[in-house]
């Protein structure tokens, strides 16, 4: 009778869920993102600087997909590259204290750039770009 007792609490006791680990709290991407950089070494964060712009179009309307590209002033190769939105703005970090190039290229207008300087301390540089109809003789168009 011991025996069927003991069987019937060892069954019972095998059918019991397996205890589960203690909940581990989530901690925020940022947190975990500096905790691993604080054990290499090396500070991997975002960029601090900001360049903000709105690209119009001939008619001061916004010009949405618009092709924003960024480098180093000094530089041939682009290094960041967006598209405007559906209200034609844009938003990209760069790393501060360097001079930059924004280029905006876009069918049928003639190429923006303008060059800013990302100085240290600043947040960021907010642009406004009004593109240009290109010539019609450089489309190859007749009158």
């Amino acid at each position: 009778m011991i025996t069927g007792v003991l069987s019937l609490a060892a069954l019972a006791w095998a059918q019991e869920p397996a205890p589960t680990a203690p909940a581990q709290q989530s901690t925020p991407a940022s947190t975990v993102q500096k905790n691993e950089s604080a054990s290499t070494g090396k500070k991997k964060g975002l960029p601090a600087y900001v360049i903000i712009g709105t690209v119009f179009n001939e008619k001061a309307l916004a010009y949405p997909n618009a092709r924003v590209q960024i480098r180093r002033e000094n530089e041939k190769k682009y290094r960041w590259e967006t598209y405007t939105n559906s209200r034609g703005e844009f938003a990209v970090r760069v790393p501060e204290g360097q001079e930059y190039e924004v280029v905006v290229k876009e069918k049928h207008y003639k190429e923006a750039s303008l060059k800013l300087a990302a100085n240290v301390g600043g947040l960021q540089e907010r642009l406004s770009i009004r593109l240009e109809a290109a010539n019609r003789e450089m489309r190859g168009e007749q009158k």
